[in-house]
């Protein structure tokens, strides 16, 4: 059991160190998106952390298993570098003994994985949606930043606001500038200039509207002299409808309860899913153990790219074939299981045949 604790404290550390690294180039990544949203107009920037919080069980999914597939290639790789492991295999410790105590480990990180894919996932995807949908439901007034040109209603309308300030519906845009384009073309552009703008409801329909007060209205062709110019004490523009959130219900966002026992083929496949991420970590400690091995000329970290393109292959066919199985290309029923089946063939292979170029080599 000695040996056992110390190969897993190996391993873990080494996983966590992998993990915290690919996490923050994740997070990082996907928060300058979020940011640049929020800088759009499309989202409000109070909800950014909430955002990358819900989706923290998502970014784990596919990390946490290439952290641990990459912590046995350096754990053990470094093993054999530094003799360890041949003393170790030299005292009667086999291979078979090395790939068990593996397991043991990969049981563990299965475990976590489960907590993950079968409840949190699901769970911070769904709100993810919904803080996502109920950004629809902001007008742009909520979503303006001041001082800068925002488009919206897919590109229809541009508006600017040089002040923004608190009234008694909410915020309220102070030297507002709006520019509306049409999609019929015999239409031409106008531009609006107001002193204030605010939101409104329609007590009887329930539409949403923005109130624009003071209003100087510019009618015309840009480049042309010939334009129309008119003032209003107070115009509407009316809003986009927000959308409804079970219109885009995906099956990502449903507990694992509501898939089983389901007939809709894209519920199976995320159900194939789900359990293919729990099936991959022993199927990636088959691959790793024999992979890990390293001769005396070869450096520790000579196989991590070798193992990075084996996950990745492995990972991608996984999402290829889920997508395959919702569009009713390929047969539920041979599903996902059929890439285990090669991979655990590729293991054994490289149990069978340490030596082969590039995925494995002969220790000393």
């Amino acid at each position: 059991m000695t040996i056992f604790f110390y190969l897993c404290r190996q391993i873990l550390q080494v996983m966590l160190a992998v993990t915290l690294v690919l996490l923050i180039v994740a997070l990082t990544s996907r928060f300058i998106q979020y940011l640049g949203d929020a800088v759009a107009g499309q989202l409000a920037s109070n909800i950014l952390f909430l955002l990358m919080l819900y989706r923290l069980p998502d970014f784990l999914l596919v990390i946490l298993p290439l952290a641990y597939f990459l912590g046995i290639i350096l754990v053990y790789g470094r093993m054999y570098a530094e003799n360890e492991m041949v003393i170790l295999l030299g005292s009667g410790f086999s291979h078979e003994r090395l790939l068990t105590y593996s397991l043991g480990i990969a049981s563990l990180v299965a475990v976590l994985l489960a907590l993950l894919v079968l409840y949190l996932a699901p769970w911070g995807v769904r709100n993810t949606e919904q803080i996502k949908l109920s950004q629809e439901e902001l007008t742009e007034i909520d979503l303006i930043v001041a001082g800068q040109f925002q488009s919206f209603d897919n590109g229809e309308r541009v508006t600017y606001s040089e002040r923004i300030s608190s009234g008694d519906n909410g915020r309220r845009l102070e030297n507002v500038f709006v520019a509306r384009t049409e999609e019929d073309e015999s239409q031409s552009p106008q531009l609006l200039l107001a002193e204030t703008a605010a939101p409104r409801i329609d007590a009887e329909t329930g539409a949403r509207y923005m109130l624009l007060e003071n209003v100087r209205q510019y009618d015309g062709d840009p480049g042309v002299a010939n334009f129309r110019v008119g003032r209003f004490q107070a115009q509407g523009i009316l809003l986009p409808e927000p959308t409804e959130f079970e219109a885009v219900l995906e099956e990502a966002t449903l507990p694992t309860s509501a898939l089983l026992g389901a007939d809709d083929l894209a519920r199976r496949a995320e159900l194939q899913w789900r359990l293919s991420v729990l099936i991959l970590i022993p199927v990636i400690t088959l691959i790793a153990v024999p992979m890990s091995r390293v001769g005396p000329r070869q450096g520790r970290y000579s196989k991590l790219i070798p193992a990075a393109l084996i996950y990745a292959t492995y990972f991608v066919l996984l999402q290829f074939c889920k997508d395959l199985i919702s569009e009713a290309t390929l047969n539920p029923t041979l599903g996902l299981w059929w890439i285990h089946a090669l991979f655990i063939l590729l293991g054994l292979v490289l149990w069978r045949y340490p030596g082969l170029p590039i995925l494995g080599s002969k220790a000393s």
